[in-house]
């Protein structure tokens, strides 16, 4: 099982989980949910993360960027655990268990999330599959943003309560935001191997310091989103626990700017947990 545990990563679970937990807390505060709805819900969105997670391991692999000089994790198809017949294989079954959990969800709120749950295999596969990758041609963090907060929360939301709300899209561009720092930091240390490669990230577009300035913009960001829903859209004062998380993020802008190379593995996970512990500590803002 160790291979399969390298393949599915399970430190990036956090980006599909946190968006989950944070709109079904919304739709908890204004009288709206279903815990069936909140798990069958949670389930896609880590089966869609583990697919998309086994097509980035085996088409970068095809593509030559994942090379024995990588400095990041390991990857299994280029490390040779697992066969890119089986990683695919691996990989479709797990968006066909998605699939079926999604008919579910598409019983329960209709076309909306039809169009949701399809968008997000397709983009799960495009971001390093098919003629254009996504990932290689500069729009990773659109990407990331879209489907990791946009989509994710107010759809979250949508499945609980039958509709929107524009504070569901405030909260989904906080997890956005946060989701998409995460892969400004592996951009980074990947920025010379993205190079050889022919990858074509933002960092690689724009350089380092354009890199850094992407970086505190998203990390900040959330925390300044907040402010003003509470300022000027009479958020719940009890929101201002998620602030215990802001020196985390400062500490991170500092380690990011302050390290290079493999070091930038611990800003990466370190990032994730971040987007976590925000996910968590504005759910208590919400419910309490």
């Amino acid at each position: 099982m160790h291979k399969w545990i390298i393949a599915i990563r399970l430190k990036t679970l956090p980006a599909a989980i946190s968006p989950v937990l944070l709109g079904s807390s919304l739709s908890y505060k204004y009288g709206y949910f279903s815990s069936l709805i909140f798990f069958m819900t949670l389930f896609a969105a880590i089966l869609i993360q583990i697919g998309t997670n086994f097509a980035n391991d085996v088409y970068d692999f095809e593509k030559g960027t994942d090379r024995d000089d990588r400095l990041g994790p390991v990857r299994a198809t280029q490390a040779g655990l697992i066969s890119p017949k089986k990683m695919k294989f691996s990989m479709l079954g797990t968006f066909s268990i998605a699939i079926l959990v999604g008919c579910y969800l598409a019983w329960i709120g209709g076309l909306p999330i039809v169009f949701i749950g399809i968008a997000s295999i397709i983009a799960g596969i495009a971001y390093t599959g098919g003629p254009y990758p996504l990932g290689y041609n500069g729009f990773g963090e659109l990407f990331v943003f879209l489907f990791f907060g946009i989509i994710a929360v107010p759809g979250t939301y949508f499945l609980q309560a039958g509709t929107f709300t524009y504070l569901s899209i405030w909260l989904g561009s906080c997890m956005g935001m946060l989701s998409a720092a995460i892969l400004v930091v592996n951009n980074i240390r990947d920025i010379d191997t993205d190079k050889v490669t022919g990858k074509k990230t933002l960092a690689v577009y724009f350089g380092i310091l354009f890199s850094y300035i992407e970086f505190i913009i998203l990390i900040i960001g959330p925390y300044l989103i907040l402010l003003y829903l509470m300022i000027n859209k009479n958020l719940d004062s009890s929101i201002y626990i998620v602030f215990l998380s802001l020196p985390i993020g400062l500490k991170l802008i500092i380690e990011l700017i302050t390290n290079t190379g493999i070091k930038l593995n611990t800003v990466l996970s370190s990032t994730a947990k971040l987007l976590f512990i925000f996910s968590l500590l504005c759910s208590i803002g919400l419910v309490i």
